[in-house]
Order: C-alpha cells, then structure tokens, then sequence
C-alpha cells in the first residue's frame, strides 16, 4: 500500500472472484474545448455491451480529465467490478496516474491501460510477438507495471494496477476482456462515443 493525498491505493486483489462486469473508462478534450468522457459496461463472461454513457463537462470545468469520467460512470445502471481506465496506474512518474486518482475517487478495483512509457522507466526483457506476452516495467529496482502484447504484430500495451488489484492480476485481468483487437473489450467500446 501507498498514499496519495492522505488516501490509501491498495495494490492487492480485492474484487469478487467471479466477475460480472467489467467497465472501461476514457476521456478527452474535444475541438470546442470541452471534457467528454465516455463509460462502458460490458458482461465479465462474454464481454458484450451492456451499457454505455458519455458525458460533456464544458470548457469552463478545467482540464482535469477526472470529474468527467466519474460522471460518465455515474451513469452506468451500475458500478463494474472491475475499471479499466485509459491511462497510468502504477506505471507512472509518481506512481499515480489517472487510473490511481480515479480508483480512489470511486473506490473501485482499478487498472490503467496506456499506450506510452513514461520516461524514467524501464522495460526489462525484450516482448516476444505473442498474444498474451508480458514483461516486467521498471523505474530503478521497482516494478510499476508490465508491457502486454494483446495481439499479434500490435504495439504493446502499458498496464498497472491502480487501486485494489495486485500487480500479478493486470495482465490476465486484461487479457480476459481481450477479443481481437489490442484493446480490451471495455475500453474499445468506450473509445466508440456514440
């Protein structure tokens, strides 16, 4: 465990052993300037839509990216059991990034999923071109992360808990809502804002 402002991030499992749903989260800023963040919830077994919210926070409201998202899960009909979130957990200069913010906002079991590798760290072994390899991320002696090859000849994914799921659970836990494309299932149908 670690702090962040006084709040604690648990970097051990604690969701139900048999998942539901799991849920994607990402945000954005669009061309007029506003905070868009959509929320999909899809089924833990099948990973077919269940539901899916966006919600438009105007230019006024900042460029935190986080109120955004935490409405656009407000208005799924439930919480997931378990969010993956574009964007750093762990795996982050500070070891917090959005996904770390946002599962202590919401108090949800979290895992960041990224494209990029914040400077300062390090991948350990070089990833072989198969589906569901991983390797270790680093900053100096620590593991922040892993980068994921979801799917064959696709650039690798960055993962990291971020809040009440253990480092070892990442890789699978993404890897199980993976169907054919590189990202998974919850964050590609988040990414497709109606």
């Amino acid at each position: 465990m670690s702090q962040r402002n006084g709040a604690r991030i648990v970097l051990k499992d604690d969701f139900p052993a048999s998942l539901a749903t799991f849920g994607g989260v990402m945000a954005h800023r669009d061309d007029e300037g506003d905070l868009v963040a959509t929320a999909a919830l899809v089924d833990g077994g099948s990973c077919e839509l269940i539901a899916r919210h966006t919600s438009r926070l105007g230019a006024d409201a900042g460029g935190d990216l986080l109120p955004s998202m935490l409405e656009a899960l407000a208005g799924l009909p439930h919480a997931p059991d378990v969010v993956f979130i574009s964007g750093h957990g762990t795996a982050d200069q500070e070891h917090a990034g959005l996904a770390v913010r946002f599962g202590l906002a919401s108090n949800l079991p979290c895992i960041g999923v990224a494209d990029d590798i914040p400077e300062g760290l390090q991948v350990i072994n070089s990833l072989h071109d198969m589906r569901g390899a991983f390797t270790p991320l680093r900053k100096a002696q620590f593991q922040v992360g892993w980068m994921l090859r979801s799917r064959i000849g696709s650039e690798p994914l960055v993962v990291s808990p971020a809040h009440r799921v253990a480092m070892a659970s990442s890789p699978e836990l993404v890897m199980r809502c993976i169907r054919g494309h590189r990202l998974p299932e919850p964050l590609r149908l988040a990414a497709e804002t109606p």
